[in-house]
């Protein structure tokens, strides 16, 4: 014999009223296990480029300021005084829109990079979900760590490189990129097609442990917000703070080899001779506390950073959902 609890299940599933069918067509869920069905990879290639491209227009400035800072080494005489100083000396100098330069290789590639991240993500969790799409506590650890091995070597390290060059340049008496094309231009002409791919080891660990880190915490938070019941729509604003508490998360977690990875990736990468190379050097000329150098502007751009293009992505999968019918 039935519950009634399966009763009533059963015959919601058969005659759904309007308000429950658009509530779930619309619901708000997260990109981690907990979901009852199983997203469309190339869904999340769409609402993941969209989200990437508007996030990144919102938050550039504190990615500048943080490159700046974590270039501005103790063994040189530094030039800020910390991150605030950087943002005032750059507007002084350049212009408020000195803040966004550089954007245009970030730009370039942030679109493809949330693309790949949330399609290698919904492509994983398509393959180690359950029958009702939920994974493990470890399965969504994994899918997220290949979400983000998966964009650090497609996207995340060429586009980082050139970025960090960029904004390293501009440092310089006589800056010699003109643009983003001329710049990547010089680069391989210079470097090599490696030039573009320096601190791979750094980027592919720091990418995967950011992805690993914020989807855990945020399908958590999401889990716990909704009681357990993915159909509960929590709405823009709690999902935006989930977001926020996911990307502070991976702040504090990984910022040791985010610094690593902005100096192997500098105009003086050169005198690195790998990445273990970089980390005793940094340890030995400027000590442990360098390696935390930048959080506050790294912190200020991620929090935002991931709130943004978690909310964006779940709501441009809201009205893709809608137009677009898939199984």
């Amino acid at each position: 014999m039935s519950s009634p609890e399966n009763s009533n299940r059963g015959a919601l599933v058969a005659t759904p009223d309007p308000a429950t069918y658009y509530r779930s067509r619309f619901l708000c869920a997260a990109p981690a296990g907990g979901g009852r069905g199983r997203r469309h990879p190339g869904k999340a290639i769409l609402a993941g480029g969209i989200a990437g491209g508007l996030e990144i227009c919102c938050t550039f400035p504190t990615e500048y300021v943080k490159t700046q800072v974590q270039l501005d080494e103790r063994a040189a005489k530094p030039m800020y005084k910390g991150p605030l100083d950087c943002a005032v000396k750059t507007v002084k100098n350049h212009g408020f829109f000195g803040l966004y330069r550089g954007l245009s290789s970030l730009l370039y590639g942030s679109i493809p990079k949330a693309s790949v991240r949330f399609a290698m993500f919904e492509f994983l969790k398509n393959n180690m979900a359950d029958d009702n799409g939920k994974l493990t506590q470890v399965q969504t650890l994994l899918c997220g760590l290949g979400a983000g091995v998966a964009e650090a070597v497609v996207i995340v390290c060429p586009m980082e490189t050139v970025k960090v060059k960029f904004i390293h340049d501009q440092t310089q008496p006589n800056p010699k990129y003109k643009g983003f094309f001329s710049g990547v231009g010089t680069i391989v002409r210079t470097e090599g097609l490696g030039g573009v791919y320096k601190g791979l080891t750094a980027t592919v660990i720091k990418q995967g442990s950011n992805q690993m880190i914020r989807f855990f915490v945020y399908s958590n938070l999401k889990n716990y917000l909704q009681g357990g019941d993915p159909s509960v729509d929590i709405g823009f604003i709690k999902t935006f703070c989930i977001g926020g508490v996911a990307g502070a998360a991976s702040v504090f977690g990984n910022t040791p080899v985010d610094v690593v990875k902005t100096r192997m990736q500098g105009l003086d990468a050169h005198k690195y001779k790998n990445t273990l190379d970089c980390v005793m050097r940094i340890i030995k000329y400027e000590g442990l506390k360098a390696f935390y150098k930048g959080t506050v502007p790294r912190l200020g751009r991620v929090v935002f950073d991931v709130a943004f293009v978690f909310t964006f992505y779940e709501n441009v999968m809201k009205m893709l959902d809608y137009v677009w019918e898939t199984n």
